[in-house]
């Protein structure tokens, strides 16, 4: 069995989707919750599903050793960032190449960087009256959104919409497209054994 971690600090939707969609599969199966914030409501969705959390804070993140331990100890093989909101240290960076992704609500390189995340990506979608949003799906490196793109997909944005039209928008493409793309960057990294 492969073993995903998902690192969230917040309400948890897209962690709550990831694992469903995982529950099913017969290969992958989320096996941990991470978050910066022992109040963040992933962690009641993640325990409602059978999956362990944790919480550690912003210097145990940045140091590394606590998190890669709990990350061991738990046999993680891949690591998803479902609405963190913090940088990913060196440390973790280099114990998991090329296997940690990211969601992104809006089309990079457009709206990206440190401090955009959530409904300041919408506002700021809306701000430059963009026609079209979306998801982008990308690898993590050492600098905010930018590491290698591995998938995008859109939506209309209307010139009557609101932030939150948006939102909820982007919402299902993450909700669609998310778990899929996981599960399809996680089998590249660990292939089916031939037969």
């Amino acid at each position: 069995m492969i073993n995903i971690a998902i690192f969230a600090s917040g309400n948890g939707s897209n962690a709550e989707n990831i694992i469903r969609y995982f529950l099913k599969s017969k290969r992958i199966r989320v096996a941990l919750i991470l978050s910066n914030r022992e109040d963040a409501y992933v962690h009641k969705r993640g325990r409602a599903l059978g999956v362990h959390s944790r919480s550690f804070r912003k210097a145990e993140f940045d140091e590394g050793k606590s998190v890669l331990d709990a990350l061991q100890a738990y046999s993680v093989d891949f690591i998803v960032l479902a609405g963190f909101l913090l940088k990913v240290s060196q440390p973790i960076l280099e114990a998991y190449p090329d296997r940690i992704l990211n969601i992104h609500p809006a089309l990079l390189p457009k709206h990206g960087g440190k401090g955009m995340y959530g409904d300041r990506v919408h506002r700021a979608v809306i701000d430059a009256g963009d026609t079209e949003s979306g998801i982008t799906i990308h690898y993590v490196n050492e600098h905010y959104d930018e590491g290698t793109i591995l998938f995008q997909a859109r939506c209309e944005v209307l010139s009557t919409d609101s932030a939150d039209d948006v939102a909820r928008k982007v919402h299902e493409l993450e909700y669609l497209h998310f778990p899929k793309v996981i599960e399809e960057a996680v089998l590249k990294v660990f292939p089916l054994p031939n037969r």
